[in-house]
């Protein structure tokens, strides 16, 4: 089974959506299951996990809602706010619904770049392992150093890295967030997603071999076996088409064993949110 294990859908207003800045014109409007589905068929994808885009409890109630009405939805990512001092029971609430499998909170537009390491936040994640939930690590580079004291905390929660921790492609500047990759993936609780590249590099310019370093670096750290793929649509669309940015990775891993291939496409994904066939 094909997995996209990162892609979004939402309803445009721009009070809940102003990070859609000048230059991003394009996602300004609807993107619901509709709109992907005819991708997905032609990539030969077979399902998806859709992540929150809105920090609200009503996002995590409206993607489920999607979920059910769209069986290639196989898991969602929601919001719980882990602050709160009843997140338990919020996240009894949802995790009832089995396609309910993870979280995530948009840290990297937070202002204090410790924000992981805060005691609510902390023990919000300690809270996760119980009702069977991951966690979805959204960062930038500098708070890759912060998630390795979070994640030191919690070997049995599973984690994975959204778009790779958004490196800055554009620059061609690998250092130092390989360095900080490389620390991040020696705890074997943590997963990479494989996303979110094509807008971290020149919109209008990037080549394949952009993306190389980064892949390399990625595959040294996380191997076959914690690596998956995810197209980060529609946001990709900025960028590039959902085929192209699919068919970077495919190329780049091209040359791997069919079993391998099998668990960066889907079999990590698969079994890290516990999808449904």
């Amino acid at each position: 089974m094909r997995i996209d294990s990162h892609q979004h859908f939402w309803k445009y207003n721009p009070t809940e959506y102003g990070w859609m800045q000048e230059g991003m014109e394009s996602l300004r409007r609807d993107y619901l299951p509709g709109d992907l589905a005819p991708l997905l068929a032609a990539d030969g994808i077979d399902g998806t996990v859709a992540v929150q885009a809105r920090q609200t409890a009503e996002e995590s109630r409206w993607l489920l809602e999607l979920a059910d009405q769209n069986p290639f939805i196989k898991g969602v990512v929601g919001w719980v706010d882990l602050c709160h001092p009843k997140v338990e029971q919020q996240l009894e609430r949802f995790a009832r619904h089995p396609k309910f499998r993870g979280v995530r909170h948009i840290v990297h537009d937070e202002p204090d770049d410790r924000f992981l390491m805060r005691r609510a936040f902390v023990d919000g994640i300690g809270c996760l392992a119980q009702f069977g939930l991951t966690y979805d690590l959204l960062l930038f580079p500098r708070h890759l150093p912060v998630a390795c004291e979070l994640v030191r905390l919690f070997p049995e929660q599973p984690f994975v890295l959204d778009h790779i921790a958004k490196p800055p492609i554009k620059d061609h500047t690998p250092e130092p967030w390989a360095a900080d990759i490389r620390r991040l993936a020696r705890f074997p609780n943590v997963y990479c997603k494989i996303s979110g590249m094509v807008t971290e590099a020149d919109w209008r310019g990037w080549k394949p071999a952009d993306f190389t370093p980064y892949l390399e670096v990625v595959f040294e750290c996380f191997g076959t076996k914690r690596l998956m793929v995810g197209s980060d649509w529609p946001v990709c669309t900025l960028a590039a088409s959902y085929s192209a940015v699919m068919q970077i990775v495919a190329k780049h891993f091209s040359q791997l064993s069919h079993d391998e291939r099998a668990a960066i496409w889907g079999g990590n994904a698969k079994s890290f949110y516990r999808l449904p066939n």
